[in-house]
């Protein structure tokens, strides 16, 4: 191999490992975003007095 294709070679690995970490980025950001939208829905779902008594009134 040449000098050049070397060159070529190493810039063309070096892009792909910053586009492969820019997208791995913007997928944790997506999954942190997601996981925080669950922890506010099970926040209002919880009801601590749900269950606590039985209505026997006919």
């Amino acid at each position: 191999m040449d000098i050049a294709a070397l060159s070529m070679a190493s810039s063309q690995a070096n892009l792909m490992t910053q586009v492969n970490t820019a997208v791995l980025a913007m997928n944790l950001s997506s999954i942190k975003e997601m996981g925080e939208n669950i922890t506010k829905l099970m926040e209002q779902s919880v009801t601590p007095n749900l269950g606590q008594t039985i209505d026997v009134t006919c």
